[in-house]
């Protein structure tokens, strides 16, 4: 890395490819690689999903080979944001997992770990952070040295046209949270209004991050996130630096329009 480059950037890797098919391959051989090295080292593997066109950017998974040769049993899912309606409702990030991924392998499905949804917004969020904390217990998920915050193994995020990702807003309070694990927001810009997410702690503590971001939708806020630009304020995307983890963005060509041409 360019000396003079941000602190950030030195601790990004960018991946580019062509098109939303090759990050697809990409990201698939990414994950199942992952898998296979969570799976020997601590049995167990501990995945977080978001919402958006992730799903779809996952969908090789649910092919061969890897429908096959992932250890799919090790698996544990988390959403690292949900919107607080049911679990069958169009806005829900765990409906759209299931439909577009989970329901297609063999995941045992009590290790597939949805929010409460008949709680509110704020009890659903205690609720989710009281299972983290039994599945640290349990030896299922890791904790941070370094942090004390619980340690993913792998966190696939996307990223949204305001640079926000989970349900972490630009300019919003929740950015400066830093004592839950998760928490709720009853005034998203964005609809639904009412979700729980993952705190940057959690966030930041995490093994290993794929930020997938494909197409033109994005391009402005890729170019503030990724640019040596780093003006005032900084976009929730641009605050996530890993505390002891390696974070790579999963772009395709359309995505980094805006950064190449700058």
């Amino acid at each position: 890395t360019d000396a003079a480059a941000p602190a950030a950037a030195s601790k990004w890797n960018l991946l580019t490819f062509d098109t939303e098919g090759d990050v697809a391959v990409s990201l698939a051989k990414y994950t199942a690689e992952l898998s296979g090295k969570f799976a020997a080292e601590r049995g167990a593997f501990t995945v977080v999903l978001s919402g958006g066109t992730l799903i779809d950017t996952l969908r090789k998974l649910a092919e061969p080979p890897y429908l096959e040769t992932v250890q799919w049993s090790k698996w544990h899912v988390f959403w690292v944001d949900e919107r607080v309606v049911p679990k069958d409702h169009v806005d829900s990030n765990y409906k759209l997992a299931v439909d577009g991924l989970l329901s297609k392998v063999p995941i045992p499905t009590d290790q597939v770990y949805a929010i409460n949804d008949t709680l509110s917004a704020e009890g659903a969020a205690a609720d989710y952070e009281t299972v983290l904390k039994q599945l640290v217990k349990s030896g299922v998920l890791a904790m941070s040295t370094a942090t004390g915050f619980p340690r993913f193994d792998l966190m696939l995020l996307g990223m949204g046209p305001d640079g926000h990702l989970a349900s972490l807003f630009p300019g919003h309070p929740l950015l400066n949270e830093n004592q839950k694990w998760v928490t709720h927001i009853m005034d998203s810009p964005k609809p639904p209004p009412q979700r729980i997410t993952f705190t940057f702690p959690v966030i930041k503590s995490s093994a290993y991050v794929a930020m997938v971001v494909t197409g033109p939708g994005e391009a402005s806020a890729v170019k503030k996130v990724l640019s040596d630009d780093k003006t005032l304020p900084l976009l929730p995307t641009e605050m996530a630096i890993l505390q002891d983890g390696e974070f790579t963005w999963f772009t395709d060509k359309q995505a980094v329009s805006m950064l190449q041409n700058k």
